[in-house]
């Protein structure tokens, strides 16, 4: 098996470095020269078996599985593995673009660069069970908790709504922190306090361990990727939903500024 990366930033590049610490046979793929192992998508498809984009968006995802048909034409490919968080129509539509014998799964994962790194990420799993199960060790060396969604586009879709969740808090969380200040409360121990109490969440909790806490919005950074997020989740609402609290989430989170380390 020769396993590849597309897509080698904050949360490939570990991911990468976890496969290989784990024995396998693994390379990356990236547009920026320096963060993977080549920068040509032919060169880097030759004898590949197993790939798995971890690319920004759709169009990335689009630009690595479609452009110049590289991967279309490689005989080798036997299974393709959907980790970037993308709308659950656009990926479960991949099935439909893809050959009928290269195996889809998705597979977007949760944990940020710091479980990446640690390779304990989780990851939530669409698609057959047989083929999810003979690339367990693939998933066992970059995480520690895998939930089987159900079939082929369920991993997406309960990943874009977690996400939805990941994004309120972090909206609410930045908020809180923000009338904090301007009411003289210290930082650290507000959140030691939610850490104990009824606003605990993941993001306040890792405030000073995940690396993009205190981040502002900029398009190409983890906060950008959350206004990303959100439009995916939105492409889940039932017909009539109401969508005014996600939306106000989105807009939040698109406003945020960076915060100072106190």
């Amino acid at each position: 098996m020769i396993v590849g990366i597309a897509g080698c930033g904050r949360m490939g590049g570990p991911m990468l470095a976890q496969l290989r610490a784990a024995g396998f046979d693994a390379r990356g793929f990236d547009v920026v020269d320096g963060r993977g192992d080549d920068t040509d998508i032919a060169v880097f498809s030759a004898g590949l078996t197993t790939l798995i984009t971890v690319v920004r968006d759709a169009d990335e995802t689009n630009a690595v599985l479609f452009e110049d048909q590289a991967l279309e034409s490689t005989p080798s490919l036997k299974t393709i593995i959907i980790s970037s968080t993308l709308p659950p129509p656009y990926v479960t539509g991949l099935r439909d673009r893809i050959p009928d014998h290269i195996t889809l799964i998705d597979a977007p994962m949760s944990g940020a660069q710091l479980r990446a790194k640690a390779g304990t990420l989780s990851f939530m799993l669409g698609g057959d069970a047989d083929e999810i199960k003979t690339h367990t060790p693939l998933f066992q060396a970059m995480g520690q908790d895998f939930h089987h969604m159900g079939a082929y586009g369920s991993g997406m879709a309960a990943k874009v709504l977690n996400n939805l969740l990941a994004a309120s808090n972090t909206a609410m969380t930045r908020l809180v922190l923000d009338w904090a200040d301007a009411a003289g409360i210290d930082e650290g121990k507000l959140l030691d306090l939610i850490h104990t109490s009824s606003g605990q969440n993941w993001f306040a909790s890792g405030f000073n361990d995940i690396e993009f806490t205190r981040d502002g919005h900029a398009p190409d950074n983890t906060i950008g990727i959350l206004v990303k997020d959100v439009a995916a989740g939105l492409t889940m609402a039932p017909e009539g939903a109401d969508i005014s609290l996600p939306a106000t989430v989105q807009s939040a989170i698109r406003n945020l500024k960076p915060r100072k380390r106190v």
